[in-house]
This record gives structure tokens, sequence and C-alpha cells, in this order.
């Protein structure tokens, strides 16, 4: 936020690009986003920062075009934080209620948070959110709001989220050098759930799947509170990278034929329907054509994996096909054409597009999933909310790249 409290900014910095969202309250819980702007991203690799001085000049270009729309200078902002890095833990806290009138009060809810976030440093990480899931007062168990109860003993069930050290002050001197102060730095997926869910769907049940570049962010809520979370390391850069190499092309190419013709489900494409690569690229020969299906089957390879994946991840909670709000799917790997449908057919779950909700946005570009997480870290910082979660391991991608492999065996002739 700004020196005017009544500004708030959110920046995303993606393996791609890097996103801005300048918000302005209202009063009322209303918030009216002013400015947004993008940038490529410069210095990132799979969501880690690999090249500071790149890193510094991407976030000072986004922060300059956002400052040009709003004619508002950003001395702070709020800033999200992804990858693998990123590790979760369930923790408690036991504390005794101090009053003698054994009322629960504000403090002796902060001091069993207190106690369940010191019982979990890990070495060479830094804690971000420490979120409560559910309280225990004496023999009362599952408790939401415990302030006003009477007991003796309160506990406190969180989750912690942690990153690692490293990236977490390359991050911080990134910005810093840009000139402004961070306000929050965020896990971005919950930054995302933010701005994609409502409250109702968090109380059904709901996952939250956000399809990035070069990873997918997994959140799953139930009863209104974060039940497990994932980053997976694979996103809808890798089909690009599987284009190019099943078409034998530039990966410059392979991304422009992804962005017009790929597509999560290969039926209904017609066997002989074919793309010219030259009209492309003028390296690419004249008449070399490939199959659309070719395109559609390497594509629905790569997303199946990736459903599969997070499958995976909502079979660990116990939780597969038992989400009755379903799946939510945002970023800019979502945007491709027929994953509904596919992401349907994985989970045997309604499936949902993530589109902001209960906001006032004038923006058209605000309706672009790409935004989702910029806009949700506004969002988190208006409602003032820090929350945790959990990373599960990644044995699930041992076997990743079978499918893959397979497709290419049958496009290319032997």
């Amino acid at each position: 936020m700004s020196k005017n409290r009544e500004i708030i900014t959110g920046l995303d910095i993606g393996t791609q690009s890097i996103r801005i969202v300048m918000g302005q309250r209202l009063g009322e819980n209303r918030l009216k986003i002013i400015g947004v702007a993008e940038t490529p991203s410069l210095g990132i690799s799979r969501g880690s920062i690999n090249s500071i001085e790149d890193t510094v000049s991407s976030i000072a270009e986004v922060m300059e075009k956002c400052e040009r729309m709003t004619a508002l200078r950003i001395d702070k902002i709020v800033v999200g934080i992804s990858g693998t890095h990123i590790k979760t833990t369930n923790s408690r806290g036991v504390v005794a209620v101090a009053k003698a009138s054994q009322q629960v009060e504000d403090s002796d809810i902060a001091r069993a948070v207190e106690v369940a976030e010191s019982t979990t440093i890990m070495p060479n990480y830094e804690i971000l959110h420490v979120l409560p899931i559910a309280y225990n007062l004496d023999d009362q168990k599952n408790i939401k709001e415990p302030q006003g109860m009477t007991g003796v003993r309160l506990e406190v069930e969180t989750q912690v989220v942690m990153a690692l050290s490293s990236q977490v002050k390359n991050l911080t001197k990134c910005i810093y050098r840009t000139g402004v102060d961070i306000e929050f730095i965020v896990f971005s997926i919950l930054a995302t759930a933010e701005a994609v869910l409502t409250k109702k769907q968090k109380e059904l049940g709901v996952a939250v799947v956000n399809i990035g570049a070069a990873t997918t962010s997994l959140a799953v809520f139930e009863d209104g509170n974060i039940l497990h979370t994932a980053v997976l390391p694979v996103g809808a850069g890798h089909i690009t990278n599987d284009l190019a190499i099943g078409l034998k092309t530039s990966v410059m190419v392979a991304e422009a034929v992804k962005l017009d013709h790929a597509q999560a489900l290969s039926e209904g494409i017609s066997k002989r329907d074919e793309v010219d690569l030259h009209k492309y690229s003028e390296e690419e020969k004249k008449g070399s054509f490939v199959y659309k299906r070719d395109i559609a089957l390497i594509s629905e390879a790569r997303m199946t994996e990736i459903f599969e994946a997070v499958n995976e991840e909502l079979k660990k909670i116990g939780r597969a096909g038992k989400l009755p709000a379903g799946v939510i799917l945002t970023g800019g790997g979502s945007k491709l054409p027929m994953i509904i449908d596919l992401a349907k057919q994985v989970f045997e779950l309604p499936v949902f597009h993530g589109l902001p909700i209960n906001q006032d946005f004038p923006i058209d570009k605000l309706n672009d999933p790409e935004y989702t997480t910029a806009l949700g870290l506004v969002i988190w910082a208006d409602r003032n909310i820090e929350s945790g979660y959990t990373l599960p391991g990644a044995d699930v991608f041992k076997k990743m790249g079978s499918k893959i492999n397979n497709v290419f065996k049958s496009i290319w002739p032997s």
C-alpha cells in the first residue's frame, strides 16, 4: 500500500510475465481497480529468481507503466511468492486462558498461534503465514471462533507456510532496489483464491488450480478453511516445449502454434487438417505442414498429466471426486480451448473457469485469468488476511512424461 492507505498495489512475478494491479478502497468493503500493467518477465525461471539485475529491470518497468496509467507513485506493494521451494506443515499451540474469569480473549488466541509458530522453525526457511484452522477449548473440539467462550485450556491447529530464505531474500532485494517497500509477502495461490472463490465454495469444499507457465499451484478449501496446497513443477510452458520437440520446430514457432491451434482434447479434429509452419517463420521450409490433430494430441497428453498430478494431490487428502463445489481453473494455461471438458473427465467433478467475484472492475483485463493472482494480492491486503498451507512431495512426477513420449512415437515415423 502507498502512503495514501486507500491505495493498494499487488505484484505478481511470474515466469513469463510480471503483472501489477492497483486498487483503491472506497469503504464499505468496496474496492475499485484503477490501474493494471504487465511486462515480459526476465530473470525468472520456474517461479524463482535467477538474475537479480534482470528481475529488477522487469519490476521497475511494470511499475512505471502502472504509475503512468494512474498518475500515482507506488511506494509500497504486496508481492506474491510461489515455487516448489515453498513448504508447509501442520502445527499445534496450547496455552492456558489468562483471565481469572476463564473467558478467551484475542490475546489468548495470539499466544496460542505464537506457540504453534515457534515449534515449526526450519533451517534455511522463513515463515510467511500461520493460518489457524480450528480451535479446541477444553473438551470442545473444532471451534472456529473461540473469542468470548469460557474454558481453561486453549489449543489451536494451524498450517504454517514457509519459503526458502534465499528466495525470500532475493525477492525482497529486487523489490527494494526499485525504491519501494514491501507491505506483505503472500503465498501466491492464497491470493488467487481470494480473487476467485466465494465463502460458500470454501465452506462446501473446493479446489483452485492456477496453471502458470512453469508451475501449477493447487489450494483446497473445506469448511471455510485451507485444507491442502501444492506447487507442481509443470505448467503450460511445457506444452510449448512438447510441441517444439514433437513438431521439430523452434520454441518461438511452437508457442505461436499453441496459441492458434492447441486444445486440451483431440476428439473431433480431422486427421487431414494441416497447419503450415512456414507462415510462423521464414526459417521453416515452405510446405512444412503438420497435422492439427498431432498438435492437439501433444497438448492433451501434457494437460492430462498435469491434471492427473493434481488429482494425486486430492487423493492424498481423500478429496478426489469429493469436492461439492468442484474445481476452479485459473492462470494463463486455463485459457486452452476445451480445458474444462478435459478437467471434468480427469477430476470427475464440476469444473469452472475462475473469474473475479463480487468486485467492481471497470478494466477489461481483469477478466483475464492471468490477472487473478495480482488482483488477489490487492484483495488479500484489503481484507488484511494472513494464511498458511501444505506443500506435498513430488513423487507423482517420477512417471510424468510417459504419455508425451507415447504421443511422440505415434507421430514420428520409425
